[in-house]
C-alpha cells in the first residue's frame, strides 16, 4: 500500500499584492508536476462588504475544504472530500454581513489541465452564525452549500475515488472507475460547527448526483464527516466570516501561539487534540464503487507560530472494496500512522 515511507506532502511559494481596491495573489506548489498553479487571481473590493473575484481559486463548497491547508485540523481531509470541486478558473461575487455570508460563482476547467475540460460549473455557498462572540472564538455555524457542473460530450471521463485519509496510501479502497456516460454532476452539502472556547465540534454531508445521456437513471453517491478537537489553551481557533480575496467566507483559522508558549521563549508550545469520523458511499446502481468508513485520532504540536507537528493514526474500514484487482469485493482493514512536520507563513 505505501510506494513511499516518506514524501514532500506540500511546497508551495506564494505572492500576494494589495493596490488601492485591487488584491493580487498567486500560489505555486513546486511539489505538484500535474496542478502547480493552485490560486492566480485578481479580485476587486471596491463595493461595500462585496468581494469579487476572477481567477484560478477554491469553488465556494464545503467547511472542509475551504479551511486552509495550512490549518486543517488533520494530515489529510475527510473521504467526503472526494466530493468537493476544489480549485477551478471562474469568477465569483461574494459579501457577508455581521453573521452572515453568501457567494456565489461559475467555473470552467482548472487552469493547469485546460479551462475547455469538464464543462461549465455554477456553486454557491450561504453560511448563518446564529451566535458569534464579540472575540470571534465562540460560535455556532450553519452552511448550506450547492454545484452543478454540466459535462461537454468531449470532456474527460468522470470517476470518484477515496483512499485512506494518509497521503502515503497509495491506492483508493473505494473507487467507482470510469463513468463514460455522466452528463452532469450535482453536488448539495450541508455543514455545522459549534466552538465554545477551545473546543469545537464540526461535521458535514455531501449528496452527489450524476445524470446519464440516453434516459439512464441517475446515480446518487453520498459522504460526510464528524469531528470534534481540542486546542489545550483558552482560545481555540479565531472565526473569520470574509476573506482577503476569493471564497473562503465563514471559515475557523489557525490556532495563535503565544509568546509565553512558544519553545523559543522557554514554553513547550501548544497542543491540539482531535478525533473524525467519516465514510463514504460509492454504490449506486450498477456502479459497485464500495463504501468505506475511516476513524481517525490525532495529536498537533505546535512549537511556534509557524511550525507545527501533525500526527494521525488511522483506522480505513472498506466494505466491500472496489480494489477486485488486489482484492475482490472483501472487506479490506487498514491501519496507518502518519506524521508531518510543517512550515508555513
Amino acid at each position: 500500500m505505501f510506494e513511499e515511507t516518506a514524501a514532500i506532502r506540500r511546497a508551495w511559494i506564494e505572492t500576494y499584492y494589495s493596490l488601492k481596491d485591487f488584491e493580487f495573489a498567486f500560489q505555486y506548489d513546486v511539489n505538484e508536476p500535474r496542478v502547480p498553479v493552485s490560486d492566480a487571481i485578481v479580485a476587486y473590493k471596491g463595493f461595500r462588504d462585496v468581494i469579487i473575484t476572477q481567477g484560478n481559486f477554491k469553488e465556494p463548497f464545503s467547511l472542509d475544504q475551504l479551511i486552509s491547508d495550512n490549518v486543517t485540523s488533520f494530515t489529510e481531509r475527510s473521504q467526503a472530500d472526494a466530493f468537493v470541486p476544489a480549485r477551478n478558473f471562474g469568477a465569483a461575487i461574494g459579501t457577508h454581513g455581521a453573521n452572515w455570508t453568501a457567494v456565489t460563482g461559475v467555473f470552467g476547467g482548472n487552469i493547469n489541465t485546460g479551462l475547455q475540460n469538464n464543462g461549465i460549473a455554477s456553486t454557491t455557498r450561504l453560511t448563518d452564525t446564529p451566535w458569534l462572540s464579540e472575540n470571534k472564538n465562540d460560535v455556532l455555524h450553519f452552511g448550506l452549500a450547492g454545484s452543478y457542473r454540466s459535462l461537454d460530450d468531449d470532456a474527460r471521463s468522470l470517476s470518484l475515488s477515496s483512499r485512506s485519509e494518509a497521503f502515503l496510501f497509495a491506492r483508493p479502497l473505494v473507487n467507482t472507475r470510469t463513468i463514460r456516460d455522466a452528463t452532469a454532476i450535482g453536488r448539495v452539502g450541508v455543514e455545522a460547527a459549534w466552538q465554545q472556547g477551545p473546543f469545537r465540534l464540526q461535521g458535514e454531508y455531501i449528496l452527489t448526483d450524476i445524470e446519464r445521456r440516453d434516459g439512464r437513471p441517475p446515480l446518487l453517491f453520498q459522504g460526510g464527516d464528524i469531528q470534534a478537537s481540542v486546542v489545550l489553551n483558552d482560545k481555540g481557533r479565531p472565526y473569520r466570516v470574509a476573506p482577503t480575496y476569493g471564497s473562503e467566507y465563514g471559515v475557523f483559522t489557525g490556532v495563535t501561539v503565544e509568546e509565553r508558549q512558544r519553545v523559543s521563549r522557554g514554553g513547550t508550545g501548544l497542543f491540539e487534540l482531535g478525533v473524525r469520523d467519516s465514510a463514504i458511499d460509492l454504490e449506486s446502481r450498477e456502479v459497485r464503487g464500495g463504501v468505506e468508513h475511516d476513524f481517525t485520532a490525532g495529536v498537533n504540536w505546535y512549537p511556534e507560530p509557524n511550525i507545527r507537528f501533525v500526527f494521525d493514526s488511522i483506522r480505513s474500514h472498506a466494505e466491500p472494496s472496489a480494489e477486485s484487482l488486489n482484492f475482490g469485493r472483501r472487506t479490506v482493514d487498514a491501519d496507518v500512522f502518519i506524521g508531518r512536520a510543517q512550515l508555513y507563513g
